[in-house]
């Protein structure tokens, strides 16, 4: 055991970029490892916006190839793990430009202050045959509703209220600042929270 003082949040880090340095040298168990260590996140992320196995397991496997081939430009700026990120997420971004695809969201992924709303919170709490009719068909409107939003909306929705992640890292991912990220995050919770009031009217 080392007698150097080390604080244990950089431990990750030091041990990310010895990873990094050893794939960039052509190490490819290093790489391997830095593929298990974030595969599993990435694909999150990406099943979240495609709503699809297949097209999410490609799209991640194109983006650490892709990751690899750019290795020697990976500069250190960010984590790896967001550079990598960034890169699955252009590409699910361009990937559903191009082929329009639908997502599919589940009411329990989402936080748009549900517990406000008197009438949601009824539907959701009685367990009767309405509650599954309606959950059901509630569901669908709010899969309707995610359509409604750019892409870009779609995505920090994603990121923040699926995988959970905080805004800072949001930002770095999507190349903008985190007041940026708060903005986009509210106006999609107002246009979502909005679809469902007119529905539950």
């Amino acid at each position: 055991m080392s007698a150097e003082p080390s604080s244990p949040a950089s431990a990750p880090e030091i041990q990310e970029s010895e990873l990094v340095k050893r794939a960039r040298r052509g190490d490819l168990g290093a790489y391997d490892d830095l593929v298990r260590r974030y595969q599993e996140r990435v694909y999150a992320t990406v099943y979240h916006m495609t709503a699809n196995h297949e097209d999410a397991n490609d799209l991640t496997q194109d983006a650490f190839i892709k990751a690899f081939q750019a290795l020697k430009s990976f500069k250190g700026g960010s984590s790896f793990y967001t550079w990598v990120y960034r890169i699955a997420v252009n590409k699910t971004l361009n990937f559903l430009k191009s082929r329009k695809h639908r997502t599919a969201y589940s009411l329990n992924d989402l936080d748009f202050n549900a517990e406000n709303n008197p009438d949601l919170v009824a539907l959701i709490s009685d367990k009767t045959p309405r509650r599954e009719a309606g959950l059901t068909e509630l569901q669908e409107k709010l899969n309707e509703a995610m359509q409604q939003l750019s892409e870009q909306h779609r995505l920090v929705v994603t990121l923040h209220d699926v995988q959970g992640l905080p805004h800072e890292e949001i930002a770095q991912i999507m190349d903008c600042n985190v007041g940026t990220v708060r903005s986009r995050l509210f106006y999609a919770r107002q246009q979502l929270q909005g679809y469902l009031d007119d529905y539950l009217k």
